[in-house]
């Protein structure tokens, strides 16, 4: 459930900043696996990140988050031919705006997959 969850939660926030960002598109027939290779780099980088900075630089142990989200969009960029994103801008902001989403839909979806399962439940009582 939990990787379903952050599977789930970096295609939003990919998706929010495609639609967002005009220098940053996603082809749709690559999006599952952009979305796969970001996920998967970020699920690695950011705990590499957060104990590097930790042991090496603590005061900059919040940024961790955007500095892996940021090197993730980089590799994915690199290696996959269905993430474009162009100009320096662009890719400041698209790191925030992924970081920020993914952060919100990392804490939420599960919030919801729960009230939703206590709804499906309730109404499989009173049938």
């Amino acid at each position: 459930m939990r990787a379903a969850i952050f599977l789930l939660s970096a295609a939003i926030g990919l998706l929010v900043a495609k639609v967002t960002l005009d220098g940053m598109s996603i082809d749709a027939s690559s999006f599952i696996a952009v979305v796969v290779t970001f996920a998967v780099l970020q699920s690695v980088l950011a705990p590499f990140f957060a104990r590097a900075t930790a042991r090496n630089a603590p005061a900059l142990l919040g940024a961790t988050g955007l500095i892996s989200t940021f090197v993730a969009l980089l590799v994915a960029d690199l290696i996959s031919d269905g993430l474009t994103i162009t100009g320096v801008d662009t890719w400041l902001l698209a790191t925030l705006i992924v970081w920020i989403t993914t952060m919100l839909a990392t804490l939420l979806l599960p919030i919801i997959v729960v009230k939703l399962g206590i709804e499906i439940a309730r109404e499989r009582r009173s049938s």
